[in-house]
């Protein structure tokens, strides 16, 4: 979904026949920005330019879910030891996350509706 720290995302990820992999962050925030939606975006945009990356939904209320969808495992690893990625993991566990939970899955089925 679109939210406003995820301009540029569309509101569902066009992805491919399964099987492929689905990375789940969930987060709660701490009080006040300090450069997150700033980050979040450079984080998203540069996502988009790795090897694998098939596409992302996100959202924040309470809780904030990010899942982003990709070919396979070694692409997975790719991103998390991106050393851009690696420095804003840092901040996030320093400044802007109160708590997060990361889950890896297959994706073995993929249907869905969209009215026109």
């Amino acid at each position: 979904m679109k939210t406003e720290n995820n301009k540029h995302l569309p509101a569902l990820a066009d992805t491919p026949e399964p099987p492929y992999y689905a990375v789940i962050f969930s987060t709660t925030r701490t009080e006040g920005d300090h450069g997150y939606g700033e980050m979040a975006e450079k984080m998203a945009a540069l996502a988009a330019t790795m090897p694998g990356y098939l596409g992302a939904e996100s959202t924040r209320n309470e809780i904030g879910i990010t899942v982003s969808y990709w070919k396979d495992l070694e692409n997975i690893k790719n991103w998390k030891y991106n050393l851009e990625h690696v420095v804003a993991r840092d901040l996030g566990r320093e400044v802007w996350y109160q708590s997060y939970r990361l889950r890896i899955a297959r994706v073995e089925r993929d249907y869905g509706f969209e009215k026109k």
